[in-house]
C-alpha cells in the first residue's frame, strides 16, 4: 500500500485556532483548513493563494504534522491466492 503525506493540526493548532487575532487571518484560515488528509494543491486551490510555503513555515514552528494517509495501490496486491 502506498502513502501520501499530508498534515495535520497538532495541539498548538488547536490552540491557535481559539486564538486567530495571535496568528493573523491566512495562518488561521489555513489551519481551519487543514485535516491530515487535504494535499498543500487542495488547499491552495480552496484558499485560493499557494499555501506550500505557509505550510513548510506552519511545519517548522510546531503547528501541523506530517500525517501518512493510505492509498489504495494494486487491488491484487495482498490478495490471497487461496479459494
Amino acid at each position: 500500500m502506498q502513502t501520501i503525506m499530508r498534515c495535520a493540526k497538532t495541539v498548538k493548532a488547536w490552540e491557535a485556532l481559539a486564538r486567530p487575532d495571535l496568528v493573523g487571518k491566512p495562518v488561521h484560515s489555513l489551519l481551519l483548513m487543514v485535516n491530515g488528509r487535504r494535499s498543500d494543491r487542495e488547499l491552495s486551490l480552496l484558499l485560493g493563494d499557494d499555501v506550500t510555503g505557509l505550510m513548510h513555515t506552519l511545519l517548522r514552528q510546531g503547528y501541523l504534522q506530517q500525517t501518512a494517509l493510505p492509498v489504495n495501490g494494486d487491488p491484487d496486491e495482498g490478495a490471497s491466492t487461496n479459494a
